[in-house]
């Protein structure tokens, strides 16, 4: 697996070959709060950049998840159905949203890495 990409959105996808795993970054949860409510999208749906993916609803408020390229879905968690805080204990591991076959691999080229990420954190502190 890749090293993650994020977005401005606090999204994550981290790609294996050409299928990209997305969730949200540990600053997304604790800005949210406990997270009661998952709504994933319908496996075959496709998306493009920037289009809503998924909802979240925490104690605090709701949020859209953002696709963070074009793509896919192959595959949502089923977990976060039953345990939608696993948002909360686990943001970049099980409590990712969803996976995305990815046409072309390079559109994470525009995303930043862990460096850029934590950069950006700090300038909205």
């Amino acid at each position: 697996m890749s090293e993650l990409k994020y977005t401005e959105d606090h999204e994550w996808i981290s790609l294996d070959g050409d299928i990209g795993t997305v969730g949200i970054t540990d600053y997304a949860q604790e800005q949210l709060g406990d997270v009661v409510f998952v709504e994933l999208p319908d496996v075959g749906k496709t998306l493009a950049k920037g289009e809503e993916a998924a909802v979240i609803e925490s104690v605090k408020a709701a949020a859209e998840i953002y696709a963070p390229v074009d793509g896919e879905v192959t595959e949502v968690n089923a977990a976060l159905n039953d345990d939608p805080s696993l948002v909360n204990t686990d943001a970049q591991g099980k409590g990712w949203f969803i996976k995305l076959r990815i046409g072309d691999t390079g559109a994470t080229d525009g995303l930043m890495d862990d460096n850029a990420y934590a950069a950006f954190i700090d300038g909205l502190n």
